[in-house]
């Protein structure tokens, strides 16, 4: 696939295996039980299993489902105890009482929908990022994860990260004093000579259940799989995909997963210049924030800090110093005063959850909060929702976090959901 950006496809895929670890619990217990004991195993079925998905199958897994049957045969190629059912529908997962818990790794259109099924099922959920398209799909996904008292985690797995956690502690014990701002660079988006012309559908896919809720349209090989990224309809651009990533890790470091006051947001971007991709080829983005006063921005392409270059990252700045922190996910690095740093007695120290899907399965047993929760996994990919919509708009935005409403702005609020595809609906327990 041709491309403008420093980024390859294969860079932008590693990094992302997922450990195997035993998940199956014998048929039963969690319905005698509520939740499964400290020493039970869980038992995981993995839905979308092409790309990222592959990484998150164990060896173990109860069941596969993708739309692609190669996806799921060279999937399945993992799993070395039994033979894991196979599916390309995912309410067929759904729809076994044996299985506790999904892991999606779908496209992003389809994760706000498939995690809400999931609760009404009574699975917990994993979810890959970015947590979804919309801010009505982010709210669905809270309110059924609440509502159903289900585990949702979004993998954004950055706060499991070792070196993610040092640096943390450094920022959160004063050491770079009172946040001013943080600036995020990342490479262009990915770039296609082609416009999309009329391809067979290949044999192995199931296209209209790929596109489920989304709008139809006729299938391209650079519309999907990997491609789905840099169309609206499915994606959204770097910034919410890798965005996400990055977002997460600043509002862990600078304590605003509880934020519920006003953000101002401008997003100005430049329109492909050939293909027939919808996101901006490059794109500056600026937040600031109400209370307390700092400001985020975005820049794509951006200038890597010179003092730790690196392909993505940020640079945080107080009113004393400044840190530097790479990446966001599980790639992430800091400066070596940030590592070298030691919590002082009665500072604030962050835990270590041992791992992401480790994070995930243990809050299932416990009923705790996992440290990527639905809800500031919700409130994390706000920005960069409205931030796609600044673009789209033309114009700056102001958005009220607590009322999850644009501030006197109709036109904003029409693009706060999107309508699906029929038959698929979206039902928000919240609502009812």
């Amino acid at each position: 696939m041709p491309s403008n950006s420093r980024l390859s496809r294969r860079k932008f895929l590693a990094g992302a295996a997922a450990a195997a670890t035993p998940l199956i619990l014998p048929e039963g217990v969690l319905a005698r039980n509520g939740k499964p004991g400290a020493n039970d195993r869980i038992v995981v079925a993995n839905i979308g299993v092409g790309g990222m998905g592959r990484n998150h199958v164990a060896e173990d897994c109860a069941a596969l489902c993708d739309v692609d049957w190669n996806h799921i045969t060279e999937a399945a190629k993992r799993v070395k105890q039994g033979s894991p059912a196979l599916y390309k529908d995912y309410r067929r997962i759904l729809d076994r009482k044996d299985i506790d818990a999904v892991i999606i790794a779908t496209p992003d259109h389809w994760h706000a929908l498939m995690t809400v099924h999931a609760c009404q099922a009574g699975k917990h959920v994993m979810s890959e990022k970015p947590t979804c398209k919309t801010i009505e799909e982010g709210r669905a996904m809270l309110n059924a994860a609440r509502y159903y008292r289900r585990t949702v985690q979004i993998h954004a797995q950055g706060r499991s990260n070792p070196v993610a956690r040092k640096a943390c502690e450094y920022v959160r014990n004063g050491m770079i004093g009172k946040i001013k701002r943080v600036d995020i660079w990342h490479p262009p988006n990915f770039t296609t000579d082609s416009w999309g012309e009329t391809q067979p559908v290949p044999k192995e896919l199931d296209w209209d259940m790929w596109l489920g809720p989304a709008r139809w349209a006729p299938y391209h090989s650079q519309r999907a799989h990997f491609n789905f990224r840099w169309f609206m309809d499915y994606g959204g651009g770097f910034i919410r995909d890798r965005g996400n990533h990055a977002i997460s890790v600043v509002f862990w470091l600078t304590q605003m997963d509880g934020y519920r006051g006003k953000v101002t947001c401008e997003a100005t971007g430049s329109a492909m210049r050939q293909g027939f991709y919808d996101v901006p080829g490059a794109m500056n983005v600026r937040w600031d924030f109400e209370n307390p006063d700092w400001t985020l921005t975005w820049t794509q392409p951006g200038t890597a800090n010179p003092r730790m270059p690196g392909d993505w990252g940020a640079t945080y700045t107080g009113d004393r110093d400044d840190l530097i922190v790479l990446g966001g996910d599980g790639g992430c690095d800091t400066e070596q005063k940030a590592k070298d740093f030691k919590v002082p007695s009665g500072g604030v120290t962050m835990p270590d959850t041992g791992g992401h899907r480790e994070n995930w399965l243990q809050c299932i047993r416990t009923g705790e909060r996992p440290v990527m929760d639905i809800d500031p996994a919700y409130r994390v990919i706000t920005l960069p929702i409205i931030a796609n919509i600044s673009y789209m708009l033309g114009r700056k935005v102001t958005f009220d976090m607590g009322k999850e409403r644009f501030v006197d702005d109709d036109a904003a609020n029409r693009m706060l959901g999107v309508p699906y595809r029929h038959p698929w609906t979206l039902e928000d327990p919240g609502q009812g």
